[in-house]
């Protein structure tokens, strides 16, 4: 999926009367001042057990989602009271993970501006979502580069690697195999890896705020059809991140094609291109050093001519087939970091992505009801009100729909009662009824 959407780096909120401009300079300029990060929730790390995750000893099922945007808005203190309304208000919806873009490559507000250089004003954006999350006790899956442009990505490696005259190849792929670029990429991954956090004092991998790290969000190594170039990678980089951080949870950032050679190829794959992308779900999410396989679901991306029934009847297999290959083949938990529903298509109606919603959320409860791998999701996207050109033709503003809200707290509500997760205020409050 094409996350390209940067929007306009001048909007302001809206300062209607003079009570609004106090608030707005309060948020703006007291974000420090008006939180003790030395009283925020205790949080524990995230562990594995087989194919289910861990906390204090209890299972864990993620009902989660995306907020790429966060460190870019936590540059500026104009934007930064964003992060805490979208913090605050996934709390009250009882959700406990956000997926969000730890990478910034040589564009706008970039944090690795050439390879090894940061600028700290962005590091210090980062140490900020971490510790606002941290605060409201909701955990944050970090990813650490794009496959695609949005953000940098491989392209921006590659152009890096052959401006300075070391690159073997202009090819995007060779972000995979140039020696030069692999070491660019780890010097980026052990800076993140050993930061020490600019507000709370804790290093990155010392913090269990962060739930977990993924290698690359959405890989294809489209020039080696084989699957072979990627693995060799994915080996690489999951062997060098847990030779550094052995505490967090790991992942690829796969969409869950299945390869070549994949028996389900041609049975739950949705077209035949998707088995030539140089990725394989299970050949990339076997190796020891993965903790959890990941999958996308976007049927619009995939299907141009089948009904939203049609649609849905395919996410329902396609996501029971991954839990399968988690139950019985990786004995490791799967997790769909990224579901959405376009609004762009032909006479949608926002009822229709509610049954999207409730179409997954319905699989994650089943597989939970029987302790299985099927470990969580995280919708695309969400956001909050005056962020309109941020959003693509996936994101929600959650609360301003009541069926959907209620689809989405009802699902919190489901997988905290199977395992006998109510024990917050809020959950009680959310849940009671």
């Amino acid at each position: 999926m094409v996350k390209s959407i940067m929007g306009s780096h001048n909007l302001l909120y809206p300062i209607l009367g003079f009570a609004s401009c106090l608030v707005f300079l309060y948020l703006s300029f007291g974000d420090f001042l008006s939180v003790n990060y030395k009283t925020d929730p205790k949080l524990s790390f995230v562990e594995r057990n087989g194919t289910n995750f861990i906390v204090d000893g209890k299972l864990f099922y993620i009902n989660g989602w995306n907020s790429y945007w966060f460190m870019d808005h936590a540059v500026h203190d104009y934007s930064r009271p964003r992060i805490r309304e979208m913090l605050q208000a996934a709390a009250k919806m009882g959700l406990t993970v956000c997926r969000t873009w730890a990478f910034n490559d040589g564009d706008y507000n970039a944090l690795q501006i050439a390879p090894g250089q940061f600028d700290e004003r962005v590091f210090k954006a980062l140490d900020y979502v971490i510790a606002e999350s941290r605060q409201v006790g909701i955990r944050l899956l970090f990813s650490l580069v794009n496959n695609l442009q949005a953000y940098g990505g491989k392209t921006q490696y590659v152009k890096w690697a052959w401006d300075e005259g070391v690159g073997l190849s202009a090819s995007n792929d060779s972000f995979f195999f140039d020696p030069s670029i692999r070491l660019y990429f780890k010097n980026y991954v052990k800076t993140i890896l050993t930061r020490k956090n600019s507000i709370t004092g804790v290093v990155y991998r010392d913090d269990p705020t962060i739930f977990g790290w993924e290698l690359i969000n959405e890989p294809r190594c489209i020039t080696d059809a084989s699957g072979d170039t990627l693995q060799d990678w994915i080996e690489e980089m999951s062997s060098f991140i847990k030779s550094i951080d052995r505490k967090h949870m790991l992942t690829i950032g796969l969409e869950g094609f299945y390869g070549p050679k994949s028996p389900k190829k041609d049975s739950v794959n949705p077209e035949f291109w998707a088995a030539d992308l140089g990725a394989d779900f299970i050949r990339n999410s076997a190796p020891s050093t993965i903790d959890f396989a990941s999958v996308h679901i976007y049927p619009d991306h995939w299907f141009k001519k089948k009904s939203l029934e049609g649609k849905l009847k395919f996410v329902a297999k396609w996501m029971r087939s991954h839990i399968e290959d988690g139950d019985k083949v990786l004995k490791k938990p799967v997790m769909f970091t990224e579901f959405g529903l376009s609004d762009l298509n032909k006479g949608f109606n926002p009822s229709q992505r509610d049954q999207f919603y409730k179409t997954v959320y319905d699989v994650i409860y089943e597989s939970a009801k029987k302790k299985g791998a099927g470990g969580g999701s995280f919708a695309w996207q969400y956001f909050v009100e005056g962020m309109e050109d941020y959003n693509d033709d996936f994101g929600i503003v959650p609360w301003k729909r009541a069926s959907t809200y209620e689809i989405i707290t009802k699902h919190t509500c489901e997988l905290a009662k199977v395992h006998g997760r109510i024990e917050s205020q809020n959950l009680k409050q959310l849940c009671s009824h």
